[in-house]
């Protein structure tokens, strides 16, 4: 059957008779009308599918099913679900999430990529029932895949990376966060074909080394992002090599790497000229124990933009790290958030150097030992509007007077 350039092919439009009353379907073409279906949801699309004959043919036409999001009705979605979509739409799919649906599993993804070889962007995060197979799948009959999310399908070992680069050229942008079977054998397999990558999600990979952002820093010039959060192994040797390869990299998250130094941060200033440090808006080095007062200096004069900045847990800081900043080109119109937590070094003396940043609007001190209420509150003075966000444990009652028995308070043993 000739199929017109709408994608519906002429013999359904005839199914539309002269017995049909509906005004709607009298006064508009059938083209136009399809058109108008093309913005509905899938919602709206399945209640209009039922209010007749001739709306059904029109709301299930593969063409108006190009991007589908499951997300809303991840509780419900089983396999059988997904086969039916993909039978529909057919080769019209672009897009597809079935983020966190948690029933669909290797079988149905596996007539999903033999039904729509012309997805460009399919999200699996949180399908944990996936495995390789899916990626074999996906690798012999979607060779046009750009987008892959697989963020916590924590089945998927190396052999799913060697798949994507045998059968998915044109991959830009894969998330195996949380994958933790995934090691540097897996990398080295996945750049080697895909060296197009762009985006690359790494986050609580824990198997990961040095050797493999090796790999990437190789193999991957196009690179833009790169999420390493909770990569234990990490060091600045893996990051530097990072920096040398990759030079169009704009956002790098390192937060929880605690093997890195203030060192990383000069290479990037050194080989990373889109990751501009005159522009940075936000840096998160949280559990970056390594990190020192060198870092925020640096920080002070060549970020003059930054608004939010995570220190948490990095228990080298000391007041004359955020003396710095607080003097630094940030801090009178630009910085919004700071984050303590845990900065053991950290006393009364930081808020201080802080009452000049007048556009802070939140500071996180928890387990902050050295702060104080007098602290804050004299902080408090000069920013009224700034929201503290601390923790003291509670004072120790003092003994009575004239009591000749030590007390103990009623939840403890009194002896």
């Amino acid at each position: 059957m000739r199929r017109d350039v709408n994608g519906v092919t002429k013999s359904r439009f005839e199914m539309f008779s002269n017995s049909d009353e509906a005004v709607i379907n009298k006064k508009l073409p059938k083209e136009l009308l399809l058109r108008i279906f093309s913005f509905l949801d899938v919602v709206t699309l399945c209640r209009c599918a039922q209010v007749s004959r001739a709306w059904n043919v029109l709301a299930l036409d593969g063409s108006n099913w190009q991007r589908i999001d499951l997300f809303d009705f991840q509780r419900d979605i089983e396999g059988r679900v997904v086969e039916n979509i993909s039978k529909r739409c057919g080769g019209f799919l672009r897009k597809l999430s079935l983020r966190g649906c948690l029933g669909v599993g290797d079988n149905a993804l596996r007539t999903f990529a033999q039904n729509c070889r012309n997805i460009e962007v399919l999200n699996l995060n949180g399908c944990t029932k996936t495995t390789d197979a899916t990626c074999t799948s996906l690798s012999k009959f979607c060779s046009k895949l750009r987008h892959l999310d697989l963020a916590s399908c924590t089945s998927i070992t190396n052999m799913s990376l060697k798949a994507l680069s045998e059968g998915c050229p044109l991959l830009e942008q894969l998330n195996i966060s949380w994958c933790d079977q995934v090691t540097k054998d897996g990398i080295q397999a996945l750049v080697r074909g895909c060296g197009g990558l762009k985006a690359l999600f790494l986050k609580g990979c824990t198997q990961l080394e040095d050797e493999a952002l090796k790999y990437i820093g190789a193999h991957c010039p196009e690179l833009v992002t790169l999420n390493l959060q909770t990569c234990l192994q990490i060091t600045d040797e893996g990051l530097i090599t990072i920096c040398r390869g990759c030079h169009k990299l704009q956002s790098l998250c390192a937060s929880g790497c605690s093997n890195i130094t203030d060192a990383i941060l000069n290479a990037l200033g050194q080989n990373c000229p889109r990751l501009n440090c005159h522009e940075l808006e936000k840096m998160d080095l949280e559990e970056c124990v390594q990190i020192t007062d060198s870092t925020l200096i640096q920080l002070s004069i060549h970020c003059p933009r930054l608004q939010v900045l995570s220190l948490s847990h990095c228990e080298l800081i000391t007041d004359d790290g955020i003396r710095h900043l607080g003097n630094g080109a940030c801090a009178h119109d630009q910085l919004e958030v700071i984050e303590l937590d845990n900065c053991p070094l950290i006393t009364d003396a930081s808020l201080e150097h802080l009452k000049s940043c007048h556009s802070l609007e939140r500071i996180e001190l928890y387990d902050c030992q050295q702060i104080t209420r007098a602290g804050i509150k004299r902080l408090r003075t000069h920013l009224p509007n700034i929201k503290v966000h601390a923790y003291f444990a509670p004072v120790t009652p003092p003994p009575s007077v004239g009591g000749s028995r030590q007390r103990f308070c009623r939840c403890c043993i009194i002896l």
